[in-house]
């Protein structure tokens, strides 16, 4: 049967009908819990009501008949309303969000928000999600629409991850984080798992991968919708080179870095990633003779030298016996030369 009228705004359209629907579909800010969760027992209790991810999904559309029987709609001042504590997103582009305003400027607010009482601010409110919906509004002036629900803090975090699951919303990236985030606020995986709609295998992967990323350097790339999981882990790689984090740092923080769109600002990086290993240079030092004793290997941090021991087993241990001499002469020939004053 379809819904009709739900929210109590007039007749809306048939689009804006179906994105009523959609929404509804995935207001579940009770998924998967009977209770508000406690974070003292944070294992017993989240483990035995979220179950297996199949069960979630099976409660989780109960609980959405039973949302949409009593979903009450209110309108709120959004200078009252706060973020989310965790951050899911890492930037929207200034040309999407214009679009969202002028799509609310000229139809109004068709979907509305979820929010809960701030737990620490007595008077003001705290999204789950709609954070894309309630800076629109912001900018438009005027009302927002939203539903007010008491939610634990897990319960806001699965709220806040199935919305943007089930829109595909966020990136790899920005689920990656999102998980990274949520479990350095101590949250049990089963929560996290929830939130993403993801096993424990993947979600092991995830974090542990964003364990390899500089944080600073994930934030300041954004979103970078173009790339997944391999490109991601490639960078992991190539930054864990000796001296490459502290390069990709720097670009990041150069003024017009910020004026590329986030695949830009991804792809800068990883050219110059890239570019640094193909600066390598590799040649042979070979004897009178042709003999191949020494392979030499240079980069921009790093000259080695290997010395074959199958052509001269005693030349690398004769060379590093001169070593203390051969400093004091280079010292000396930048002192002749003026090197360092």
């Amino acid at each position: 049967m379809a819904r009709k009228n739900i929210f109590g705004l007039g007749e809306p359209d048939a689009a804006a009908a179906a994105e009523i629907d959609h929404t509804l579909a995935n207001a579940r800010p009770l998924a998967g819990f009977e209770k508000p969760l406690r974070r003292a027992s944070p294992v017993g209790a989240i483990s035995q009501s979220l179950g297996g991810i199949n069960e979630k999904a099976q409660r989780a559309e109960n609980l959405e008949r039973q949302l949409a029987q009593g979903l009450t709609v209110v309108e709120l001042d959004p200078l009252l309303i706060d973020s989310s504590f965790v951050v899911d997103r890492l930037g929207v582009s200034a040309q999407d969000q214009e679009t969202l305003v002028a799509q609310i400027r000229e139809h109004g607010q068709q979907v509305p928000i979820l929010v809960r009482p701030h737990p620490e601010r007595q008077g003001r409110f705290q999204v789950a999600y709609g954070h894309r919906r309630l800076a629109a509004v912001k900018k438009i002036g005027g009302a927002v629409k939203a539903v007010v629900r008491d939610l634990s803090d897990e319960q806001l975090v699965v709220s806040q991850g199935q919305e943007n699951n089930a829109r595909t919303d966020l990136t790899f990236i920005e689920r990656s984080f999102f998980a990274f985030r949520l479990e350095a606020r101590q949250f049990n995986r089963d929560v996290i798992m929830s939130a993403l709609g993801v096993d424990k295998a993947a979600l092991s992967r995830m974090i542990a991968l964003v364990d390899r990323l500089p944080g600073e350097l994930i934030e300041a790339i954004g979103a970078a919708p173009g790339f997944g999981r391999t490109r991601w882990a490639e960078v992991a790689d190539l930054l864990e080179e000796n001296g490459k984090r502290a390069k990709a740092i720097k670009l990041s923080q150069e003024p017009n870095f910020q004026n590329m769109t986030s695949d830009e600002r991804f792809q800068a990086i990883y050219d110059q990633l890239r570019k640094v290993k193909d600066k390598a240079r590799t040649t042979i030092w070979k004897t009178a003779s042709g003999g191949k004793v020494v392979r030499i290997s240079e980069t921009d941090e790093k000259l080695n030298l290997v010395f074959d021991k199958g052509i001269e087993p005693a030349f690398g241990s004769f060379v590093e016996a001169k070593l203390n001499a051969l400093y004091e002469e280079f010292v000396q020939s930048k002192d002749i030369a003026g090197i360092g004053d």
